[in-house]
C-alpha cells in the first residue's frame, strides 16, 4: 500500500505548493487503526462484522474539528457493529459534487480497501444518490453515510412500538431518492397482470420494477405516518392531565452518550438502560421527582443528539421530541470529558431551534466532572455562567442540580378564590397541588387563599 501524504498547514512563502498538496492528500486520523489483538478477534470479526474504512473531507474549522468529526464517525461505526480498519480525511473547499473525495483520491481510497481487506466505505457527510453510486463503482464495495449509519444504529435500538414506527419512517424518506435497481430491475415493466408478475395494485403496463417499490415506500410511509399521529394523541393527553394536575416539567436533553439516563436513574431510581453506546437510549422515559422542598415534577429522558443529526429522523421524532417543547425547564447535559464539549452545547441548540424548542428555560449540566479536565470545565464555566458540574457516577454536584431545578422551576403563585359549593372539585384541586392559608365558608361558597402552581393559578381565574 502506498503511503499517504501528511497533511501540513500552509506557509505564507509556500502556499500555493503546500495547499495544492494538502488538497492531493489523504491523511490518516491518529487513533484509528488496523491492528487487532490476536487471530480469534480476526475469526471473529470476519465471521460477525463489517469491515469499514472511514473517509472525510475537511472544508471549514480546524484540523482538530475534522478529526474530531471523524472519531465521532467511528463510535458510530463501532455501535453499529463495525470493525473500523482506517479513516482517512481529505482536504477540499467542497466535498466533490460527482464522487464526494474527487475521482483521483477515490482511486487511492480503492487501493487502502483492497489493501486493508474492507467491504464497506463510510462516509462522515450525508452523499447524493449521485455521489454514493459513482463512488460505489470506483471502490468496487459497499458505500454509506453518516445519514444511513445513523439510522441504522436507531434500527437496532428502538424498542418500543412508537420508536421503531418512527425509525422506519425515516428510512423510508432516506431510501425513497437512493432506490436502485439492479441489471434489468431497473428497467423491467410490470407487464399488466400475468407478463410483469406485478398482479393486483401494479398500474399495469409501463409501470417497472422500481417504480412499484417507490410507490410501495410511499403508501407504506403513509401509514407509519397515520399510525404516529395517533400514538402522538395519546401522548398529548398524558402531558394534558400531568398539565391538568399542575405538575411542572423537565426534559433531559444533550448530546448522545451525554450520560442523560444516569443522570435520570441518579435523580429519580429510574432504573433506565445505561449504556456507553451512543443512542441507547431511543424510547422517552417519564419518571416523577421532587424538589428539596417537596414540589413535585416529572423528569423526561430524551434521544440524544449528534451533529448533522439526519433531518428524516428529527422529523420522524417530532411527536417525542415534544416532550422538549412542552416542558418548564430544560437539562442540557454536556460530557464534560468530550474534547469539544462547547461544539455539543451548539450542535443540541441547533436542533432544539428545530423542534421549536429554543424558548424553553435552560439549565446546562456537566456530566462526568469526575473525569473532566479541568481547564475544560473553567472553559465551559466562563461560556455558560449559570452551568452546574456533576457526575452522575460519584454523585457529585447532584445536591447543587436539584437546587437549581427547584430555582428554575415556576413558583406558585397567591390566589384569592370564591368557590360555589357545588364546585367541591376545584376546592380539593387547590388542596392536593397548593398550600392552602385560609379557609372560611359563606353563604355562597367557600373563600379560599392559597399558593398554587401557575398553570393551575391560570385555570382558576373565573373563580378568582
Amino acid at each position: 500500500m502506498t503511503s499517504v501524504p501528511e497533511f501540513a498547514l500552509p506557509e505564507h512563502d509556500e502556499k500555493v505548493e503546500l495547499e495544492l498538496e494538502a488538497r492531493r492528500g489523504l491523511r490518516r486520523v491518529p487513533g484509528i487503526t488496523t491492528e487487532l489483538e490476536d487471530v480469534s478477534e480476526v475469526e471473529y470479526r470476519q465471521l460477525r462484522l463489517e469491515r469499514v474504512v472511514l473517509i472525510g473531507v475537511w472544508t471549514s474549522g480546524s484540523l482538530a474539528e475534522a478529526e474530531t468529526s471523524l472519531q465521532e464517525l467511528k463510535a458510530l461505526a463501532e455501535t453499529a457493529g463495525s470493525l473500523v480498519l482506517e479513516g482517512l480525511v481529505q482536504r477540499r473547499d467542497t466535498p466533490d459534487a460527482a464522487t464526494y473525495v474527487g475521482s483521483g483520491k477515490a482511486r487511492e481510497l480503492r487501493d487502502i480497501v483492497v489493501a486493508t481487506g474492507a467491504d464497506t466505505v463510510v462516509c462522515d457527510g450525508e452523499l447524493t444518490p449521485g455521489q454514493l453510486r459513482q463512488l460505489e463503482d470506483i471502490v468496487k464495495v459497499k458505500v454509506i453515510d453518516r445519514t444511513a449509519l445513523i439510522l441504522d444504529i436507531f434500527a437496532q435500538h428502538a424498542r418500543s412500538r412508537e420508536g421503531k414506527a418512527q425509525v422506519e419512517l425515516a428510512q423510508m424518506e432516506y431510501m425513497l431518492p437512493r432506490l436502485r435497481g439492479w441489471g434489468e430491475s431497473l428497467s423491467r415493466q410490470a407487464g399488466g397482470r400475468v407478463a410483469g408478475g406485478g398482479g393486483i395494485g401494479t398500474r399495469g403496463p409501463g409501470e417497472t420494477k422500481i417504480e412499484t417499490d417507490r410507490r410501495r415506500i410511499r403508501q407504506r410511509s403513509a401509514k407509519l405516518r397515520r399510525e404516529i399521529a395517533s400514538m402522538r394523541t395519546a401522548r398529548e393527553v398524558k402531558r394534558q392531565e400531568r398539565r391538568r394536575h399542575a405538575v411542572p416539567s423537565v426534559a433531559i436533553a444533550g448530546y448522545t452518550n451525554a450520560g442523560k439516563s444516569s443522570l435520570l436513574n441518579r435523580l429519580t431510581g429510574a432504573g433506565v438502560l445505561v449504556e456507553n453506546a451512543l443512542f441507547a437510549t431511543l424510547d422517552p422515559t417519564v419518571r416523577r421527582a421532587e424538589t428539596p422542598d417537596g414540589r413535585l415534577y416529572t423528569l423526561a429522558d430524551t434521544v440524544g443528539f449528534v451533529r448533522h443529526l439526519p433531518h428524516q429522523l428529527v422529523e420522524a421524532f417530532r411527536s417525542t421530541l415534544e416532550e422538549v417543547g412542552e416542558a418548564d425547564l430544560v437539562l442540557h447535559v454536556v460530557d464534560g470529558s468530550h474534547p469539544d464539549p462547547l461544539g455539543q452545547l451548539a450542535a443540541v441548540r441547533e436542533v432544539l431551534a428545530d423542534i421549536e424548542a429554543g424558548h424553553v428555560p435552560e439549565l446546562v449540566v456537566v456530566n462526568k466532572s469526575d473525569v473532566a479536565d479541568p481547564d475544560t470545565l473553567a472553559r465551559i464555566a466562563r461560556v455558560e455562567p449559570g452551568a452546574v458540574c456533576v457526575s452522575a457516577v460519584t454523585g457529585a454536584g447532584l445536591d447543587e442540580l436539584r437546587r437549581g431545578i427547584a430555582e428554575r422551576l415556576p413558583r406558585d403563585v397567591r390566589v384569592h378564590l370564591h368557590v360555589p359549593y357545588d364546585r367541591g372539585d376545584v376546592v380539593a384541586r387547590v388542596h392536593q397541588h397548593g398550600q392552602v392559608e385560609s379557609v372560611e365558608h359563606t353563604d355562597t361558597g367557600t373563600r379560599i387563599v392559597a399558593d398554587v402552581p401557575a398553570p393551575l393559578a391560570a385555570e382558576l381565574q373565573p373563580f378568582g
